[in-house]
């Protein structure tokens, strides 16, 4: 079972910048596809960004297209999730995830793809 760790989050005003952190145990980073997703208050959890095992490929949901960047360091064990140009509307806890995959270049929309989950961070953007 992979634990998961995230860091990064807080109280920005909009228009500001964060990078979330995910950080992996075990020696087998390299083998997961990383996810993350947020949910905010009252909503359900939504997909916000995802990358491959290799880091070659990345996906994002329409709404953080252009503003976020989603990165990994394998030799680190770590996720990234940078995200700029910040909307009261991006406020919500961000939660990382994996999943195994056989292929380097996967990567996966969809929650119940994902296996472990981390604690979540809060990310409040103020207007």
């Amino acid at each position: 079972q992979v634990q998961l760790v995230e860091s990064g989050g807080g109280l920005v005003q909009a228009g500001g910048s964060l990078r979330l952190s995910c950080a992996a145990s075990g020696r087998t980073f390299s083998s997961y596809v990383m996810g993350w997703f947020r949910q905010a208050p009252g909503k359900e959890r939504d997909f916000v960004a995802t990358i491959s095992r290799n880091g070659a490929r990345t996906d994002y949901a329409d709404s953080v297209k252009g503003r976020f960047t989603i990165s990994r360091d394998n030799a680190k064990n770590t996720v990234y999730l940078q995200m700029n140009s910040l909307k009261p509307e991006d406020t919500a806890v961000y939660y990382c995830a994996v999943a195994p995959a056989s292929y380097s270049d996967t990567y996966y929309w969809n929650d119940y793809e994902y296996r472990s989950w981390g604690q979540g961070t809060q990310v409040t953007v103020s207007s």
